[in-house]
């Protein structure tokens, strides 16, 4: 069967004090690189976007760290998207100014629903991703913010119609109890948010081998599938990837 929307392969970046970090379940971070190489690696591999995530903004009171951002930036042609503390229209206009083309609203969005709508109004939804980190708790997947370590009552699928009418251009959806696993993409909850918005949804947590990503793109819904330790590592090759996901009948850039 091919799938007639092209699918994109997006290279994750969870950056601490200025270095590449990747832990299991948003816990035990280990630092795996500097951004700029990676970034610039990922280009050439084949990924379609970055994402820039300053994982300790947040927790710190800060706003991400634009020199690092500035450096990531000025490698890269494909489009990056960055996100971390960035709870004003002040904040996304300096991310913007620094190299990013989209920004990802996680916290602030939460505590702020207006901010999304600002964002939306003031730079186009097509630069606003809101980014949503779920677990499974009972018979719900429920919102998470401050990197995984506080947990909201908001409902994942809810949270997600809402931050589409508040304007938000796509979402990207973490499975917390997948994240770093490498155990697959969290199917259900992929695809439980894919089918209740319009917009699309990049699936994040879980990502072990290719047929993983064959997944999620297909049966999960998913728009695009993010990952970052199997890419780190070399596990998963980008180029590899999207060679077998072509094959698959998914269409993908190459």
């Amino acid at each position: 069967m091919i799938h007639l929307c092209t699918k994109r392969i997006i290279a994750c970046l969870d950056v601490k004090q200025g270095k590449v970090v990747k832990g299991i379940k948003f816990r035990s971070l280990r630092i795996m690189g500097d951004p700029v190489k990676l970034a610039a690696m990922y280009e050439e591999e084949g990924a379609d976007e970055i994402v820039f995530l300053d994982v300790s903004a947040t927790l710190e009171g800060r706003s991400v760290l634009l020199n690092v951002l500035r450096d990531t930036a000025s490698v890269l042609k494909i489009p990056l998207t960055v996100g971390g503390g960035m709870k004003s229209l002040v904040d996304v206009s300096a991310a913007l100014s620094n190299g990013a083309d989209k920004v990802s609203l996680n916290t602030w969005a939460v505590e702020k629903n207006d901010l999304v709508e600002q964002c939306a109004k003031e730079f186009g939804s097509q630069a606003v991703v809101v980014a949503i980190d779920a677990k499974r708790i009972g018979a719900h997947w429920v919102v998470f913010t401050k990197s995984g370590k506080c947990q909201t009552t908001l409902d994942a699928l809810q949270w997600a119609k809402k931050a589409q009418t508040l304007g938000a251009g796509e979402i990207l959806l973490t499975s917390i109890d997948r994240d770093g696993t490498r155990l697959g993409f969290d199917l259900h909850l992929t695809k439980s948010v894919a089918s209740c918005v319009s917009i699309p949804v990049i699936a994040s947590g879980g990502a072990g081998r290719v047929e993983h990503f064959y997944s999620v793109l297909t049966e999960g819904k998913a728009d695009a599938a993010l990952a970052a330790g199997v890419f780190h590592q070399g596990s998963v090759r980008i180029t590899q990837l999207k060679e077998y996901l072509l094959k698959k009948g998914v269409e993908v850039r190459l």
